[in-house]
């Protein structure tokens, strides 16, 4: 099935493995991991041919790649492959999978497609994982990799990656989520992948602060010690905690603070050391921008921070604007940006730019860096330069932000890859796996200290042929800190990874319970969408629960005909308290026979907001006592789905009879003619009622045509289709 493509021996070493045992592949950037696994699809389609093939990547460019290298060495009809992202709708990808044998997917859609059961991992023969480094947590992968295991009749799977992290706990937590049995590893020292590496040339340059800079630098420092030194005063943090500062440490203070609060301590001396620990990290970011990135996107923080201390509640903001050191720092911000003034790294990078442009016309560059607002400044700088053309790559918009759709990234890369611009200025979403070939120059505009981004960038050069990286640093500054943390921590990595060659040994998996749910039962909870991201779903499917997502207009659950169910956590119960969401919400509970309130957390329900307990409690007893309506409380969302399964599985037994989602009891004479209306195809709640003001009566809805029907906004040519069908056709017992 492989075309114009001649596998490396290392390649078939490694694939010897991957063929045999779920196997975690570690290999430096640019050595083809997608190549490994096109060979193992081909190998797995052989022993199975009726099976399909499935890579999951996280990112939509990715995904393009991977379809472009199994489009150019795999003999197989175009037709048979498929990609899968947030852009193609929920129908189209549960098409596209019944007639497709190979998809390359983000692992976001596929996670909720699981969900609903639009799709069945049990035809698949290989499930890949690229950048497999990122299946930790509650990252869609785990989720993915769980069920495939669960439910695959020839389950494989392979995870790739560069970088899997220094951390021996996370690449352990990687191989345990991934079901990982095998680890092939090899680094740029190993004798069968040594021949095809190419240098890196790697040059470190430095520049220095302009006194101005430093001005601004003490004022910022004297403020953030000011802040440490108050906090020091109620006892959280000691004089050893100053001296030896870092912002994990800070940043674990603050947690540790509002778990205090969280838990229902509201003396003020916590309250007021974690104001002052969140002013602390509002002036490091600062500094950080100061130091390595410059007097644009410092001033446009501080401008923020002054804007929103006019209407804002938060005491931190206010309290930090208003100190002098602050003020002080501001105004000589405010006077650089007005005159122009930048940081010297963006005059050095202009200067390496054009030497290099001259050097080797057709050259192409990559520079990475942290923000978008400094990378959007770097693009217009660049393009001042003779023959530089400069282009913007981002991920996509959030706020206010610059933002590219998938769609344009693509084509910027296409068009980067094709030559037609040279200049790449790109943030974190062009670091991961992304193919471009002669990339010649790689340029940092700041040290990053994670070994994992440290090594993606620097492999987006030297992948076909000798490639330079430069790596921009401020004296004296955090940049340094960080060009030595990424350094110790992809050292700590190889050696790690050279202890996983030599001992690895598959993790041994207990038996665990049986799924609640028997296979000769089904139980199905009707779930509101906005819902799918949360831990319970997960949690639901591993208990054999069905899942359907809908756009619910009553509750978060319906576990049976009777039964709604409201789900918070502790802060949004007390959130919804306060802006009057609750009585509502409990008000329209109240159309079902069963209305039920869960509340999730182990937190203390009086500490989460500025609330007098007893506002609380009068709520709580509202509820209970006027509405008859019970709170019930769990601990996590592993203890909230268990909850809601019991529940589901009790009522919809005792029913005996199909659970449909259209349950809520009208309670006037209107809501049952809404109710009636609502049930029809694609209608629901929303378009009942232009229907119902339209046509005035049910019986006129049911007589009209389609072509009536599609005078409302809305019901197009199917939905109207849909409607005449259900009250045309005549009824079939079968």
């Amino acid at each position: 099935m492989i075309k114009n493509f001649e596998p490396r021996l290392y390649q078939e070493t490694i694939f010897s493995t991957c063929s045999k045992k779920n196997t975690l592949v570690v290999l430096p950037t640019g050595m083809g991991k997608t190549n490994i696994f096109l060979m193992l699809a081909a190998h797995r389609l052989k022993l199975y041919p009726n099976s399909k093939i499935l890579l999951l990547g996280p990112t939509r460019p990715l995904i393009d790649q991977y379809y472009e290298t199994f489009r150019k060495n795999f003999e197989i009809d175009e037709k048979e492959m498929a990609i899968f992202t947030g852009f193609v709708s929920p129908e189209k990808r549960q098409e596209l999978w019944k007639k497709s044998k190979i998809i390359f997917s983000t692992p976001q859609g596929l996670e909720n497609d699981i969900i609903s059961e639009r799709i069945n991992l049990e035809d698949v023969s290989l499930l890949g994982f690229d950048e497999a480094h990122r299946a930790v947590g509650d990252y869609a992968y785990v989720f993915v990799a769980k069920q495939y295991e669960k439910k695959a009749k020839f389950p494989r799977i392979i995870a790739l990656t560069a970088s899997p992290g220094s951390d021996i706990e996370k690449i352990t937590e990687v191989c345990k989520n991934l079901y990982i049995e095998a680890v092939e590893i090899r680094t740029d020292d190993d004798p069968d992948v040594k021949p095809y590496i190419q240098d890196i040339d790697v040059t470190w340059v430095k520049v220095e602060l302009p006194p101005e800079f430093l001005e601004i630098k003490k004022f910022l420092e004297n403020c953030f010690k000011s802040k440490l030194e108050e906090m020091k005063k109620y006892g959280y943090i000691n004089t050893y905690q100053i001296q030896n500062f870092s912002k994990k440490a800070l940043l674990g203070i603050q947690a540790g603070l509002q778990g205090k609060i969280a838990h229902g301590e509201k003396d003020f001396e916590i309250l007021k050391s974690l104001s002052l620990a969140a002013e602390a990290v509002k002036i490091q970011h600062a500094l950080e921008l100061l130091e390595t990135q410059g007097i644009n996107p410092l001033y446009q923080y501080m401008e923020k921070l002054n804007t929103d201390a006019l209407t804002t509640k938060v005491k931190a903001v206010q309290n930090l604007v208003s100190d002098l050191n602050f003020k002080s720092a501001f105004i000589k911000i405010k006077k650089l940006y007005e005159n122009g003034t930048e940081h010297p790294k963006l005059w050095k990078l202009k200067e390496i730019v054009d030497e290099q442009i001259k050097k080797i016309p057709d050259i192409k560059i990559i520079v990475f860096n942290q923000f978008r607002d400094s990378a959007v400044k770097i693009v217009d700088e660049l393009n001042k330069i003779e023959n530089a053309n400069a282009k913007i790559f981002v991920g996509q918009a959030m706020k206010k932000e610059t933002g590219l759709s998938q769609k344009k990234q693509k084509q910027v890369l296409d068009e980067f890859r094709d030559g037609k611009f040279n200049i790449l200025v790109a943030t974190s979403v062009a670091e991961e796996g992304l193919d471009i070939p002669k990339v010649d120059l790689v340029i940092f505009y700041e040290p990053i200290p994670s070994a994992i981004r440290h090594i993606q960038r620097r492999g987006r050069t030297g992948r076909l042929e000798k490639g330079s990286v430069i790596v921009l640093v401020t004296k004296n500054t955090r940049d340094e800190g960080y060009r030595w943390s990424a350094h110790h921590k992809e050292k700590r990595m190889y050696s790690i990874l050279e202890g996983l060659k030599k001992k690895f040994v598959a993790e041994r998996r207990e038996p665990g319970l049986t799924k609640f749910i028997k296979d000769d039962e089904e139980v199905k909870i009707f779930v509101d969408y906005r819902e799918k991201s949360s831990g319970i779903v997960r949690e639901l499917v591993d208990c054999g629960v069905k899942i359907n997502l809908e756009k619910l207009e009553v509750g978060d659950y319906l576990l049976s005909s009777d039964v709604a169910v409201e789900y918070k956590t502790i802060f949004d119960f007390v959130d919804s308290l306060i802006d009057g969401r609750l009585l509502q919400q409990v008000r329209e509970l109240k159309k079902y026979p069963k209305p039920l309130i869960i509340v999730e957390g182990d937190e203390d329900i009086y500490s989460q907001r500025n609330v007098h307990p007893n506002a609380i409690r009068g709520m709580l007893a509202t509820i209970t006592l006027d509405f008859n309506v019970p709170i019930l409380y769990t601990r996590n969302p592993k203890d909230t789905a268990a909850l809601l399964a019991v529940i589901a599985k009790r009522e919809q037994i005792k029913e005996k009879k199909e659970f449909v989602m259209h349950s809520s009891k009208p309670l006037t004479f209107k809501e049952q003619q809404e109710y009636i209306v609502s049930s029809l195809p694609g209608i629901g709640p929303t378009l009942s009622k232009p229907l119902l003001k339209h046509f005035r009566t049910i019986k006129k809805i049911v007589n009209a045509s389609e072509e009536d029907l599609q005078k409302i906004d809305l019901i197009g040519e199917k939905k109207a289709k849909a409607i005449k069908d259900v009250v045309e056709r005549e009824y079939e017992e079968n």
